[in-house]
């Protein structure tokens, strides 16, 4: 058992980076750590691929394990369960840097576990995490050109900051991930306070810096301790299948990327392969598959279109690379919604809900470093309708959690917090149609539709999603980018924003790296199709309607003595369930005393806001109160003044004249008017029915 260590500086934190002691029959495992934060991520691959397979089956998995932060799991089993959304989001992270990395050809399935054993709270595991990915991916030998390497950037006065701590994340502008190799960036992930498109660039250039010390210490870990590369060859590409394939199908493909129209595009398309396949699959001589038929129509396909770009030609719908495709803008689509949206971009469109709630609404979030409520959640569904296709329909899948989270962090940024806007608030984009970049439709619906709701958001938000196209040294970058697009191109890059700044930033490069100029076009242009997007959202709704919908809650929210929280809710809830259903209302009541009462009905309200001060007040002296006799006695009568309080009206002070017997006056359920005469040190009331109008 001999380990290897390889410890640097990254930032405030130390990196070790440790093979060789655990995990041993992996083909490449590495304890990466951060501070006190431990990941242990290994690698395995299978050394054959199956004969029919024509994708590369890689899976990558995040997990958490609550005993790294010294918590036993809530629920019943008390054991890990199903991945949190967390998990989902940490594991496309590391993902999408290192599959543009392995060969094309290459089919052996590839799984990546990262696993945390260790938790300081102050400290991610998402970068130790993806450092650990590189150096097992290195240590086993398998094709894989890497390392990548990995970094958090922080913004704050004006100073970029290099993986910085929880509590320094709570102060920065930014916080961007961004993972790439020696000579260029591969993927960007990031949520900013509305900073300039130069900072962002900034950021990233910074973060790619700082990466290398990283991929220096992976290097000299796989030298010392990885397994030999393995001796593997791509599949040689039959010429005579080339050939063959551009001479029956190239004019068909070249003219069916001349339909507009995405449906009848994707048929004709279809057709032709299954022409092609029929034709060429039935020379049995020369052993042709419909595997390696449709590996050939791709590369046609994509040669085709990318050909086109670069030389200037117009895209396949038509428009030049700058155009946004045309915008329709809906709101107030839904009546009984609280706010509505229908967002369409061309052949995309989003259809947008905004849900006002009070706090008991908030998602309650068990985390590893701790349980903690959200107020404001982005849910994205993504039907198989909207790309006119069949197919299961369940719980959100990782493209769906991804996709929603980026339109989180596109709109996070403008959202009131809940002093200013005291609401949980839930938006939900359902993808009614899809052809590029529905994950930036529902930026701008989200937008649209909180402003209808009335949020008082601080400024509209819309988003835009670049592709690219690159060859040597040739490249254009394209503005609203298509699925096609997306598809045979070599960058998704996605960029959230209002007119002031960028609030969210996601980039996925297929080709390994881009450089900074291609970015600085990419950002460039994507301010401008951003600003056109906002102009036409802004012919339809400018800034949060001043009234809120009819079906919405309403919230009134007080101040009352902490003390008094337990005359409120009353013994087993019993006073508070009486307010609650009497006034169909429903109260929240925080520990520090604020209370927030939440109604459509706004005299509903009004009514339980009324008999919550009257439950908290103090009883004053001198004061004439309306009163409810609640029990006779030889000596007098106890009245109710107060909910919870009652008070003695003594025999003598039930009238001027004198009395013999209180039930000569009075009987239980009377209401009566009674002035306090007196509060002594225990709290008795004395009251008095004589002379209250004085």
């Amino acid at each position: 058992m001999t380990a290897f260590k390889k410890t640097f500086a990254y930032g405030p934190h130390t990196v070790t980076l440790e093979t060789g002691e655990v995990a041993r029959q992996a083909d490449g495992a590495v304890l990466a750590s951060m501070g006190e934060t431990m990941v242990l991520v290994t690698t395995v691959a299978q050394k054959t691929s199956r004969a029919d397979r024509d994708f590369f089956p890689l899976t990558v998995n995040y997990i958490e394990k609550t005993y790294a932060a010294g918590r036993i799991p809530g629920g019943f089993f008390k054991r890990e369960g199903r991945p949190s959304e967390r998990e989902t989001l940490t594991s496309r992270l590391i993902d999408r840097p290192i599959r543009p990395l392995f060969p094309d050809g290459f089919f052996n399935e590839v799984q990546v576990v990262a696993t945390v054993l260790s938790l300081n709270p102050d400290i991610d595991a998402d970068i130790p995490a993806m450092l650990g990915a590189s150096a097992s991916l290195l240590l086993s030998g398998v094709p894989f050109n890497g390392p990548i390497g990995a970094a958090r950037v922080g913004y704050r006065d004006g100073k970029y900051l290099l993986n910085p701590t929880r509590t320094d994340q709570a102060t920065s502008q930014l916080d961007l991930v961004v993972a790439g190799t020696g000579p260029a960036v591969l993927m960007v992930e990031s949520q900013a306070a509305g900073l300039s498109e130069e900072a962002m660039l900034g950021a990233v250039v910074y973060g790619h810096e700082q990466m290398q010390v990283a991929i220096a210490a992976i290097r000299e870990l796989a030298k010392e301790a990885g397994k030999p590369r393995w001796d593997w060859q791509p599949p040689k590409t039959l010429a005579a299948l080339e050939q063959a394939v551009a001479g029956k199908a190239e004019s068909g493909l070249a003219q069916a990327y001349r339909i507009t129209e995405k449906q009848q595009r994707v048929a004709r398309i279809a057709e032709i392969k299954k022409e092609i396949t029929a034709a060429l699959g039935t020379d049995e001589a020369s052993g042709f598959t419909p595997e390696s038929i449709g590996d050939a129509l791709f590369r046609l396909e994509s040669r085709i279109v990318r050909e086109r770009i670069l030389a200037g030609e117009p895209r396949i719908d038509g428009r030049d690379l700058k155009t946004v495709r045309p915008i329709t803008v809906k709101v107030g689509v839904l009546p009984r919604t609280h706010g509505s949206a229908l967002f369409t971009r061309g052949e995309t469109q989003a259809l947008v809900t905004t849900t006002l709630g009070t706090t008991r609404d908030a998602q309650i979030i068990d985390a590893l470093e701790g349980e903690r409520r959200e107020p404001f959640m982005m849910h994205y569904n993504f039907p198989p309708f909207s790309v006119g296709e069949t197919g299961m329909m369940g719980s959100p899948k990782r493209r769906e959690i991804g996709h929603g989270n980026l339109a989180r962090r596109g709109v996070n940024a403008v959202m009131p917090d809940m002093e200013t806007f005291p609401y949980v608030i839930r938006v939900v984009s359902e993808i009614l149609e899809s052809n590029g970049s529905s994950s930036m439709a529902s930026v701008c619906g989200a937008s649209l539709s909180l402003m209808d709701a009335g949020v008082p958001i601080k400024a509209p938000v819309a988003g835009v999603a670049m592709g690219l196209v690159l060859e040597g040294s040739r490249f254009q970058v394209l503005t609203d980018i298509l699925g096609d697009e997306d598809h045979l191109g070599d960058m998704d890059f996605k960029v959230a924003g209002t007119r002031d700044g960028v609030t969210a930033l996601q980039m996925d490069i297929k080709v390994e790296g881009i450089t900074p100029e291609i970015m600085r076009v990419a950002l460039s242009q994507a301010r401008t199709g951003r600003m056109h997007i906002l102009d036409e959202m802004a012919k339809v709704i400018r800034e949060p309607r001043s009234k809120m919908s009819e079906w919405a809650p309403s919230i009134i929210t007080l101040k009352i003595d902490p003390e008094k929280i337990r005359d409120v809710i009353g013994k087993g809830g019993s006073v508070i369930r009486q307010i609650t259903e009497e006034t169909g209302t429903t109260i929240d009541i925080e520990n520090d005393g604020t209370v927030k009462i939440a109604s459509v009905n706004g005299a509903a309200g009004r009514e339980a806001q009324r008999r919550i001060e009257l439950i908290t007040a103090d009883v004053e002296v001198g004061r004439v109160y309306e009163g409810r006799v609640a029990k006779l006695m030889d000596f007098g009568a106890f009245v109710t003044i107060l909910p919870g309080r009652d008070g003695l009206v003594h025999i003598s002070q039930i009238s001027d004249e004198r009395v013999e017997r209180v039930s000569d006056k009075l009987k239980e359920g009377d209401q009566i008017r009674v002035k306090v005469l007196e509060v002594d040190r225990q709290g008795r009331v004395r009251l008095s029915m004589r002379n209250v109008d004085a």
